[in-house]
């Protein structure tokens, strides 16, 4: 009696420790978020764009700041995690991966040029890379697939945290101090916050392979090539990567690109861009949140049904920001589309965990992660592409140079209306597919 009631308590305690975690990766993916959009705000100072030799005027090259990121962030993504997962484990992979990224952000305002500057860019996003594949492995590890939804909302809830806390707080530390302060306090605050919490309370399970080394080169060499296999037989991975690069398409053409929007399309001022900036960003945490709560609700079956429902939120959202007249309903109508883009967000780790096997999810979610920020990278660029070509024309006076600005913006927030029909194509493919899949099962089992 005595032993089956410390039993007990054991699983108890285990179950409780692996929500530690948990709350850590949610911390890790705000933080890491901080350190993404920050470019994003310090393209509206003069100083700054002055520093590395950009002009204001120049969209695409402001824009190319965040692909750089995304690049250095697919690349790493796709080819770097499975190395992370078979040669060192989730916990040490954190652990370097935070040292890496907080030393390249502190000493980011050392690099003078625009080519020095884009290539702490890409090295940021290579030590960022495997931070959600690492992070959707520990909760396979942790958390069965009918229980895994809330698990996979709270950490991408840090997305949509680290982006509302990012913009105020980058927009005061550029009002209070200088613009490189923001550089130093992001980088010295990964290095302090993080590393101690992931030594704290980064577990894997009893007996999981994670972090066991192997005894050769050769044995790693063929660890990796059975995970990287492994992880290409994934069911629908076209899809979910297809999928997974139109969601991450909007969240970083309308994340790096916001700030800007609201302070010369919508004429706000510095202080109020930084609140106005964020609140989207709550919304987007909310809806994880309520996402989360749905996937565990509705069933496996229906999770597609989130996507497309989501999708047209965000889409008819965007569309009615961009014609309303009043900048603050404007602002609201992005707040509504965050939302809707935030109740799709869990459901993509959630699908991978479904679709893969445990010991291949860290790489199958490289695969579609990684993937799917490269193609996704582009989309700051191509955005300032298009807001700097239809901006062009400026009139002499002041109010035809705003009126101008302003229709190029309109013109480049209107891509994102493109990437969720690729989200509600892809949903409604994934729902056929599995109800083909689940009609073949029961079939079978007639047969037999």
């Amino acid at each position: 009696m005595q032993s089956s009631r410390n039993d007990n308590d054991s699983g108890k305690n285990d179950r409780n420790l692996r929500w530690y975690g948990v709350i850590t990766l949610f911390v890790i993916v705000a933080i890491s978020y901080v350190d993404r959009i920050n470019i994003a705000v310090l393209i509206t100072d003069a100083a700054f764009l002055s520093h590395v030799g950009l002009a204001a005027t120049d969209r695409v090259s402001q824009g190319f700041l965040a692909t750089a990121f995304m690049l250095g962030y697919g690349v790493s993504a796709f080819v770097l995690t499975p190395f992370c997962s078979a040669l060192f484990g989730v916990r040490r992979s954190l652990v370097y991966g935070l040292i890496l990224w907080g030393v390249v952000t502190w000493a980011s305002p050392m690099f003078h040029s625009y080519g020095l500057l884009l290539a702490s860019r890409v090295l940021l996003g290579v030590s960022e890379g495997p931070l959600f594949s690492l992070a959707s492995a520990y909760i396979k590890a942790h958390f069965r697939s009918d229980e895994n939804g809330k698990p996979n909302a709270f950490v991408n809830m840090g997305t949509g945290l680290g982006l509302a806390i990012g913009y105020p707080l980058v927009g005061w530390l550029l009002t209070q101090f200088a613009w490189d302060s923001s550089f130093h306090v992001l980088g010295v605050l990964n290095i302090v916050l993080g590393i101690p919490l992931v030594l704290a309370f980064v577990r894997m399970p009893a007996g999981h392979a994670d972090g066991v080394k192997p005894s050769s080169f050769g044995e790693a060499m063929s660890r990796v090539g059975g995970i990287v296999k492994g992880a290409l037989h994934t069911r629908h991975l076209f899809l979910i990567t297809l999928l997974t690069s139109a969601a991450l398409a909007y969240l970083w053409g309308s994340s790096n690109w916001l700030p800007t929007y609201l302070r010369e399309a919508r004429g706000f001022s510095m202080r109020e861009m930084g609140w106005l900036a964020s609140l989207p960003q709550y919304a987007t945490v909310l809806a994880v949140f309520v996402g989360g709560v749905l996937i565990d609700k509705v069933g496996r079956e229906r999770v597609p049904f989130i996507f497309m429902g989501a999708s047209v939120g965000v889409a008819l959202s965007v569309l009615m920001a961009i014609n309303a007249r009043d900048p603050y309903a404007a602002a609201c109508c992005l707040v509504a589309a965050n939302f809707f883009w935030g109740l799709q967000s869990p459901a993509i780790p959630s699908t991978v965990q479904y679709c893969s096997r445990p010991e291949h999810t860290a790489s199958a979610f490289g695969v579609t992660n990684g993937v799917g920020s490269l193609v996704a990278g582009f989309m700051p660029a191509l955005m300032g592409g298009v807001i700097g070509a239809m901006s062009h024309g400026v009139g002499v006076s002041p109010a035809a140079s705003a009126a101008s600005s302003a229709s190029g913006f309109f013109a480049g927030f209107a891509l994102l209306i493109g990437t969720q029909i690729v989200v509600f194509g892809c949903g409604f493919m994934l729902w056929l597919r599995d109800r083909s899949h689940g009609a073949h099962t029961v079939s079978g089992s007639q047969l037999s």
